[in-house]
C-alpha cells in the first residue's frame, strides 16, 4: 500500500504507517523529503514487514539543495532497519541514477526520458561537443540560415 507522508492538509501519516505495519502490511510511504520524515517513518516501519521509504530526491534539488548528501544520509538511517528500503524518487537527470549507484540506493524510479539518455554514460566528452555542434549547425540550416 502506498501511503504519502502527510496528507492535504500536512497532518503526519506516520501513525497510520505505524498501525498498517504493526498490521503486516507492507507498505511504500512516499513524499519525503526532510530527513526527519525518514526517521519518522523508518521508526514507524520498525515493527512491520519489508517496506520502502520513498524519498523524493529530484524534489529535494528543485529547491536548490544538493540531494546526494541528504540521500546517504538516509540510508545511514535505514542501515538500523534492514527490512526497509530506500527509494530515490523523482530524478531529474542520469547523474541521479549514478548518483544513487554510487552510494548504495536500492531502487531508483526513471523516467522514460531519462532512460533513453543510458547510451549517454561514458560517451567521450570530445565527441559529444562536436555532435552538440553540428546539431546547432543543422538547426541553423533548417531555419533558413544561410552558413
Amino acid at each position: 500500500v502506498k501511503i504519502p507522508i502527510t496528507n492535504t492538509k500536512g497532518e503526519s501519516s506516520v501513525a497510520l504507517v505505524r498501525r498498517l505495519a504493526q498490521a503486516g502490511v507492507k507498505l511504500n510511504v512516499t513524499a519525503l523529503l526532510p530527513l526527519d520524515q525518514v526517521r519518522d517513518v523508518s521508526a514507524a516501519l520498525a515493527g512491520g514487514p519489508s517496506a520502502f521509504v520513498s524519498v523524493f530526491a529530484g524534489r529535494i534539488a528543485d529547491t536548490g539543495v544538493d540531494p546526494l548528501p541528504l540521500m546517504a544520509a538516509a540510508l545511514e538511517i535505514l542501515k538500523m532497519y534492514p527490512h526497509l528500503e530506500l527509494i530515490w524518487a523523482s530524478p531529474r537527470e542520469l547523474l541521479n541514477i549514478v548518483q544513487a549507484d554510487e552510494i548504495g540506493c536500492h531502487i531508483v524510479t526513471v523516467t522514460t526520458d531519462i532512460l533513453k539518455k543510458l547510451a549517454l554514460l561514458g560517451k567521450d566528452l570530445h565527441d559529444y561537443s562536436l555532435e552538440t555542434v553540428k546539431m546547432f549547425h543543422q538547426d541553423a540550416v533548417k531555419s533558413g540560415f544561410v552558413l
